[in-house]
This record gives C-alpha cells, structure tokens and sequence, in this order.
C-alpha cells in the first residue's frame, strides 16, 4: 500500500536519532510510538513481520518502513474523525492487518480493543457486552468480516450504531497529515477484555508503561537479541499473541513469522516446520500445543525437522504437565531440540503478560508432592514413583523489580515457603485496574496484607506456592478449588484422571466442577465424547489388540481438528454405561472421591474461554440451566 518513508517532523527524526542505541536497547522513557518511528527511521528496510499463508507460503512480509507509513495512514484517519481518546474494536482474522490497525490506533491516541470476530451464526452476547462496556465509538475490520456482521445489523443494534472502517483495501495517502497524540507514560495503551470464565468480559486497562516494563522483563527472561527469530501461532487479539509475538520482537528489534491458529490446529507440523525452515529461536504455546504435535507429527515428518536453533520453547497460559516437556524432549530429539530450552513461565492479562520465568540456559524445575498433603495446602515432596503423587512444574522467579507473594486467601498474611496460598504480584506490569468496573478494581487489584499494610497488590485469584530457592510452582485456580468433605482437590487432577480412563473422553475437554444436591457438594464430571463412539457396537473387536490401539489414536487425533465431522451409524448401540463406569471407577482410584453424574457432551460444544482455556464455571451454570448439548447424562 505505501512505497516511501515521509515525515516532515523535525523532531521525530532528531528524538529517535539521539536515542538511537548501538545496543538495540529500548529506552525506558519510550512508548511503542516512538520505538516504531525509530525503527523505520533506522531500520526501514528491515523485516518485522512475514504472515505464512495456510501456515506453509509467505503471503505478505512487513518492513518497520511500511509498519510506520500504514500505522500514520490509519492514524491520520482516526485522527481526522476525531476519535483520539476513543475505543476502537479490532476485529480482523489472522494476518498483518490486525497488527497495522493495532499501531494505527496507537497512533492516533485511540484505545483499541482487540476481538476476534464472530463466527457466522456465534451468539454475539459477548461482543455486545464488551461494545457496551468500552463504550465503543468505532471498529476496524476487514471486508469480508463486516459483510458476515452486516447481516446482524437489523437484530443487533449496538453494531449497526458504531462507524465501521475497512482497513484491508486501497485508502487515500493521509500519513503526510498525522501528528504525533499527546501521551504519557500512565495513558491507556490497549483494553484486553478478559474471557469471561466467571461472568461478563472485563477489559483490563493496560498503559504504555505497562507494556514498556513486561517488554523488558520478557527480554530479559528470554535473554532476547537483536540476533533472536521468533514464530507463533498464537492468536494476536489474546495477551499472549499479542504482546509476545507482536510487541516483544519490536521492543528487542528481530523479525518474527506469523501462522494463523486455525492453520496450526488443523496441522500441527506446519507450526515445528515454519520454526526450521526460518531457523526459529524463540517460540511456544500452551501445553496442549507441544501434545498435539507429540500425536499428530508423523515418523516421516520428523525425519524434515530441524529444531536445533529453538532456544526458547515457551509454555504457559494453562496447566504445564511435566509428561508432556518429558515426551515432546524424548520424541523431538532427533530432530535436535533440547529439553533445556522448553521455559515455563506464569502470567496474566491484568499484569499485562508475564508475571514470573525461569533462565533460559536451564532445564524446566519439576517437583514431585504428595497429592493428599497439597489438599490440606502443604507441600511434601515424595518420589516421583509414589502413589498419589503429583508432579508439579515449576514457572520461574521474579524479576526487574516486580514482587510476588503468597497469601493465605482468608487471613491475608504471607505464607511461608512450602505452603499454599493465593499469588499476590505488584510492580510496573500491574494493569491500572477494569476499565469502568471501580468496584472490581478495588477487590483486585488493591490488595493489602492485613498484618503489615504492604501493598497494594493484584489478587490473580491463582493457587500456589513458593519452594526454598523462590521457584514459583502454580497449583490451581482459587475459584475452582473443590471442596469435599473439608479437603481440596484441583479440577485440572480430576480431569486428567477422567481424560485418561477412556478412550472416548477427548483429551483437554473436560470440566470437573461441584454442584449442591440436598445441601451437599456433589461432583459433576462434563466430558466431550467423541462422536464415533455415540454409536459404537458393544462387543469384542475383531481387530488385533495393537491395530485397535492404533485406530483408536487415530480417532483421538482427528477429533482435535476443528470441523471434523463422522457421519454416525445408527445400527451400533451406544455404550456410555461403559464410558460413565470407566469415569467413575478412576476418579473413586485415583482420588477418593465419588462421581455424582457424568454429562458426555457432543464434541466441540464444552463452554472455553476465546483462549481454549475450559470454562468450570460456565459449565456449571449450563447445567443448571439446560443450556449444555448433552449426550448422554447419568443422574441418579
């Protein structure tokens, strides 16, 4: 769309060139507007993004140059609708143009609000929701995405009432009439609206300060250069994509190669393929990613991989399993990938990002507790070999200045190393609060220690604990704790019980939560059933016990890919007595706790969060009203 770098502003040219830096590092007094005009002038025909079209062939590559000339096109526009101040929706599918819409807002002084679009026929409560929250004046899209939004117009009035710009087709050259918004460090940069696991969508104000500071200190846990590479997958309207794939590689000054999710999801390969070919050295997922590639990745597919300049293989966002480092390692080895690479860390939207990480040079920290003992919130470690165990991984240390406790949820005081409580963080990364939610605000994010009045300090609402040598190990949601009978138990354990009792359950598809029936907590368990076994004959198989094994992880490996369909044969009897009996059994083994009722959902319709995080407590709210697409259930 543009060809030449113009600016007639004297003062931006004489600021980025006395802070231009030998180093390539980012001074702190800084925002992203700055830091990209310096690039452009510096660096203009270096590349910062290339967009991988079905995840295989470049489509479209981006220089800092051409970043600064879209990001002043757009931000001139918003400017001259004099929207400066204002909150504009993102609403694009994955591509470039969502990062030239993102640094045109920024630009322009707008707050955008990243989003991802709607599916044809989605419900649209959420998006409505966070259009009335943010008070939204404007939304940035793409052609097609506003031809599918067009059709709720009539039904929905909160769209059709906001001014709707395309981005994604030839506009007018306005970048000569852009000027720089007056900012500080303290201004809103971006709202990330939360996913709503608990109820409406809250929209985290992140400042530029914010960004700055969890810039620097992913920089620094990643031990990132100008010499780094980085790939992702990640979507960009989530923290995570955003922040790590977007603005970190702009903080630190390397390019980075982007793939759609959906291109990912449907063929993992593309994801460890896209890291050898560009000679990748940053890059990662949550666990569920490095499993996917573990069971989909096939022996001759391997034999094409080149993973040795992977040098960080981030994990985070969901629980990490030790199994999963210690296989995808195990598998992956000969293609040169190295277990001291893979780098858990911790982190949240209302810290911006990332809140803890360990060295990047050092193995993942495991430790190994009893699983009666983390109940009663003590931490005892035991062999790895022990019954009732439970492995857990550790996410790192703090650092550049940031604080994180552990505090007892109900007394407010610290907990001393070993025990576990709910972790408290404060420093520079710690959002400002919700955007038009004071009361929210105050219960989060301004929290003080009751014995000695520290603070204040955001509450994640997450359990954990620290060890001797202040490794951060994350045991559970504060929220999702069971309680059974005076003792804890964490849904993730359960559900990994029940993922594993049977080979219907689709693995990361289940949900255990509690409900009261007769004045006591009961156990539900809500599992996706995969839908060749809704009718699978009840007998004993003619196929060899081995090819059986085989066909039926097959069958767990397609039921991942988004749209898979089985056409169902309504001759074969159901067996979900089997599957319910399979359920129960492993939990009573495994945990000691009696299943109440099991609901197997059809595939694909579990309530998750716009992250694939699993929804407890949407779960439970559908199944008090109905709203679950239910199978089979077994109420007494």
């Amino acid at each position: 769309m543009f060809t030449e770098l113009k600016t007639n502003n004297k003062y931006l040219i004489d600021y980025a060139t006395n802070h231009a830096s030998k180093s390539n590092h980012v001074d702190s007094d800084l925002n992203f507007i700055n830091l990209l005009r310096k690039r452009a002038i510096h660096q203009p025909q270096q590349i910062a993004y290339t967009f991988l079209e079905n995840g295989e062939t470049e489509s479209i590559q981006l220089t800092y140059q051409d970043l600064d000339l879209e990001a002043r096109n757009l931000g001139a526009k918003l400017q001259s609708l004099n929207l400066t101040g204002e909150r504009a929706l993102l609403l694009y599918p994955p591509g470039i143009e969502f990062i030239s819409a993102f640094f045109g807002c920024l630009y322009a002084g707008v707050i955008p609000v990243p989003l991802y679009p709607p599916k044809r026929n989605q419900n649209l409560s959420r998006l409505q929701a966070v259009i009335t929250n943010a008070q939204a004046k404007v939304s940035l899209t793409t052609e097609l995405v506003l031809q599918n939004i067009e059709k709720h117009f009539d039904n929905t009035p909160d769209l059709a009432n906001l001014t709707w710009l395309t981005t994604d087709n030839g506009q007018e050259n306005l970048a000569h009439q852009w000027h720089f918004p007056s900012i500080s460090s303290d201004d809103i940069a971006f709202l990330q609206y939360t996913s709503g696991s608990t109820g409406n969508p809250k929209g985290v104000m992140v400042t530029h300060q914010n960004l700055l500071h969890n810039s620097q200190m992913i920089e620094q846990g990643f031990n990132h250069s100008s010499d780094s590479i980085g790939m992702g997958w990640l979507p960009l309207f989530h923290d995570m994509g955003l922040i790590g794939n977007v603005l970190q590689p702009l903080y630190v000054g390397f390019p980075c190669t982007l793939m759609s999710p959906i291109d990912f999801l449907q063929k993992p390969y593309r994801w460890l393929k896209a890291i050898s070919d560009y000679g990748a050295t940053t890059s990662g997922g949550p666990n569920f990613a490095y499993e996917l590639c573990m069971n989909k990745i096939t022996p001759e597919q391997l034999e094409t991989l080149d993973l040795s300049s992977w040098n960080v293989a981030f994990t985070g966002a969901e629980p990490i399993r030790a199994q999963t480092l210690e296989k995808f390692a195990q598998k992956f080895a000969p293609c040169g990938f190295r277990k001291t690479v893979f780098y858990p860390c911790y982190g949240m939207a209302e810290a911006t990002l990332f809140i803890t990480g360990g060295l990047s040079s050092q193995a993942p920290v495991v430790k190994t507790v009893d699983e009666k003992a983390l109940t009663e919130n003590r931490v005892v470690k035991v062999p790895r070999e022990k019954d009732q165990s439970r492995t857990l991984v550790g996410c790192g240390t703090e650092c550049l200045g940031q604080t994180v406790k552990i505090v007892d949820p109900q007394t407010l005081t610290e907990c001393k190393n070993n025990q576990v409580g709910e972790i408290w963080v404060s420093g520079d990364s710690v959002a400002r609060g919700y955007w038009r939610e004071p009361q929210k605000t105050k219960n989060t994010f301004e929290a003080y220690l009751s014995d000695t009045g520290e603070g204040p300090f955001l509450r994640t609402g997450d359990l954990g604990f620290f060890c001797r040598d202040r490794e951060l190990f994350v045991t559970g949601r504060l929220k999702d704790v069971i309680i059974i009978r005076g003792r804890n138990h964490y849904p993730q354990d359960i559900e990994i019980t029940v993922e594993q009792s049977h080979e219907a359950v689709v693995n990361h598809r289940s949900a255990a939560f509690t409900v009261q029936v007769k004045g006591k907590d009961q156990l539900i368990i809500a599992v996706e059933l995969e839908r060749r076994y809704h009718h699978r004959r009840q007998q004993i198989s003619s196929i060899p016990p081995e090819q059986e094994k085989r066909k039926g992880e097959e069958r767990r490996q397609e039921s991942e890919d988004p749209g898979f369909e089985v056409t169902p044969t309504p001759s074969y009897p159901p067996i979900f007595d089997e599957i319910v009996s399979s359920i129960k059994q492993a939990v009573a083994r495994h945990h000691g706790l009696q299943v109440y009722r099991v609901l197997l959902l059809r595939i694909g319709t579990i309530p998750k969060t716009s992250s694939g995080k699993i929804q407890r407590y949407a779960c439970r709210q559908g199944l008090l009203n109905n709203s679950l697409n239910v199978v089979h259930d077994s109420k007494p």
